[in-house]
C-alpha cells in the first residue's frame, strides 16, 4: 500500500519537506522532463523554498506577496515553490487560493512580472477524469504554488524548440507510463 499525503498532526519538519519536494522535482519533474528547464535551476542551486504553516488563506497570500518582493531584491533567486503542507487539501479550496493569487499579482502590478503554475496532491485538469495520468504532471506531494519569473519563461520558451509542444508531449508520456507507473513514481518521494 503506498503512503498518502500525512495528516496535519504528523507533518514531518520543514527540512522533511523541502526534502520530499525536492526528490519528486528530481524524479517526477525532470525525470519524466515535464519541464525541460528545471533541471538547469536545480542545478545552479536557484530555487527557492518556502513551507508555510497557516491554513488561512490571507496569511497564505501575504507569503507568496512576501515572495514576490523578495524575487524583486534578490535576482540569484529564479523561482520559488511555496509548500503549503496541511492545508488546502481539498482541490477546491486549492483553486480558490490559485485564483486569489493571480488576482493579487494583477492587482499589485506583477502580471506579466510573475506567474503563478500550480501542483496539488489531487491535482486534476478540467478536460481530464481523477485517474488520467496525465494529472500526474501537477500532482505534488503537498499543494503548492510555483512563482516564475516570466521574462525568463519566455527567454527559456524561445530557445527551446516547438516549446506549444510541452503540454501534449507530457500528457502522451504520462500515458505512455500509465497510472500505477506515475503514482508509484511520485510516492517514492515520500522517502526522500
Amino acid at each position: 500500500m503506498s503512503k498518502t499525503s500525512p495528516s496535519k498532526k504528523e507533518l514531518p519538519s520543514d527540512e522533511i519537506i523541502v526534502s520530499q519536494t525536492q526528490a519528486w522535482i528530481k524524479k517526477v519533474i525532470i525525470g519524466c522532463n515535464f519541464c525541460p528547464f528545471a533541471q538547469r535551476e536545480v542545478q545552479r542551486g536557484s530555487i527557492r523554498y518556502l513551507v508555510v504553516h497557516s491554513e488561512d488563506i490571507d496569511v497564505c497570500m501575504e507569503a507568496m506577496f512576501a515572495e514576490c518582493g523578495r524575487l524583486d531584491e534578490d535576482e540569484s533567486i529564479e523561482t520559488t515553490l511555496v509548500i503549503f503542507p496541511g492545508a488546502f487539501n481539498a482541490f477546491k479550496d486549492y483553486l480558490l487560493l490559485i485564483e486569489n493569487c493571480e488576482d493579487m499579482l494583477l492587482d499589485n502590478d506583477y502580471e506579466g512580472i510573475y506567474q503563478v503554475a500550480s501542483f496539488h496532491q489531487d491535482y486534476q485538469f478540467a478536460d481530464a477524469p481523477a485517474d488520467d495520468p496525465a494529472n500526474y504532471t501537477n500532482r505534488s506531494l503537498y499543494p503548492m504554488l510555483h512563482l516564475l519569473r516570466e521574462s525568463s519563461l519566455d527567454n527559456a520558451l524561445a530557445n527551446y524548440p516547438d516549446p506549444e509542444n510541452i503540454p501534449q508531449r507530457n500528457i502522451e508520456y504520462a500515458h505512455k507510463l500509465g497510472l500505477r507507473q506515475m503514482k508509484l513514481l511520485r510516492d517514492s518521494c515520500w522517502n526522500a
